[in-house]
């Protein structure tokens, strides 16, 4: 099953910024997150506060998500960068 995935305005803002200085590393994060729509909480994924909330990272990157189980749906809330 595929899931669908939206993103947040507010984490489209952040990764267009690390797109001007990381094109890879936000190319990398981009297939986590496609990734995603096939198996949401994948291993190194961790939960972040509610069961519905997890973070998973991508490089020097992660990610909070919300995986919406009525919908079957992941919102990217949030991208980041370590370090």
């Amino acid at each position: 099953m595929t899931h669908l995935i939206t993103w947040d305005e507010h984490a489209i803002d952040q990764a267009a910024r690390f797109l001007r200085d990381d094109p890879d590393g936000l190319r990398l994060l981009m297939d986590a997150v496609d990734l995603l729509a096939v198996n949401p909480p994948p291993e190194g994924a961790t939960p972040y506060g509610s069961p519905a909330l997890r973070r998973v990272h991508a490089g020097r990157y992660r990610v909070l998500y919300e995986i919406k189980d009525a919908q079957v749906d992941i919102v990217v809330i949030h991208v980041g960068r370590v370090g």
